[in-house]
């Protein structure tokens, strides 16, 4: 199909995965004000800096989760992460021109995400403390952090692929997926700040005009997430990878270059 066939046609899930991206960032910086602000109620009552990682974590993994399961996330693939795109492009599950829809979407959406929050907390997300929850090497530096973000992305883009295609736990991708966003934002976001995800990273930046650091994060995920698509086709073979949704045990249509009406027309035969 034509680029503007395939735009006329797909233009309902790019729109998804800009909302589903602009969700997740309101979700993070309003949960970074609740509790990094120092005025915050939340944040005085827990004055254990890893305490509260760990709330945020399991807040962000449960935001994944329910972004993934919700009735939209199951109608785009509920990738909104331009690194897990660009990977499921690598493994030949999206066209070329849905690859380019979702990512301009995603990094719009993370844009619009930030907006909005901002439009309705304004200088609570400036304060130091919260920084619209921007995305920043740790102590250990830049190489440090590079390596992290890297390392997570694989293990998660892997776990993706491994349990997506397994008969009986493809349905519970977005459960897999939530826990490693949890534990990430409570182990190694001491790191790199935990961003897995280009799109994401851009929108905190952009609110906060702080860009040095941005190739890291425009680098080390997709590096990361492209490496896993790499070692899964080796082990496997590009046809185990069935399609480019987290979850498709749903009724609602899929545009990807999906191997499971295949599938299904074989176990019928």
């Amino acid at each position: 199909m034509a680029p503007a066939g395939t735009l006329r046609r797909h233009w309902p899930e790019y729109l998804i995965e800009a909302f589903l991206l602009g969700a997740f960032m309101v979700s993070a910086l309003g949960m970074t004000v609740l509790l990094e602000h120092p005025a915050s109620p939340l944040h005085r009552a827990l004055p254990d800096a890893t305490l509260r990682r760990v709330l945020m974590g399991l807040a962000m993994g449960g935001t994944a989760i329910a972004l993934v399961y919700s009735p939209w996330g199951q109608r785009s693939g509920a990738h909104f992460n331009p690194a897990l795109t660009l990977a499921f492009f690598r493994l030949g599950r999206i066209a070329p021109a849905d690859a380019l829809g979702y990512v301009t979407a995603q990094f719009a959406g993370g844009v619009l995400g930030v907006l909005a929050l901002a439009a309705g907390v304004g200088a609570l997300l400036s304060a130091p403390t919260v920084n619209y929850a921007a995305t920043r090497p740790g102590p250990l530096g830049v190489g440090i952090a590079f390596a992290a973000e890297v390392a997570i992305s694989f293990v998660t883009m892997g776990t993706v692929l491994v349990v997506s295609n397994h008969p009986r736990l493809a349905r519970f991708t977005p459960l897999f997926v939530g826990a490693l966003v949890a534990t990430w934002i409570s182990v190694e976001a001491p790191l790199s700040g935990m961003s897995m995800n280009p799109a994401r990273s851009f929108g905190s930046a952009a609110g906060a005009g702080l860009f040095d650091s941005l190739w890291l994060y425009f680098t080390a995920p997709p590096l990361g997430m492209l490496l896993a698509a790499e070692g899964f086709v080796r082990v496997r073979g590009v046809r185990a990878v069935h399609c480019a949704k987290l979850h498709h045990a749903n009724a609602q249509r899929c545009i990807f270059r999906c191997r499971y009406p295949e599938l299904a027309a074989a176990r019928e035969a």
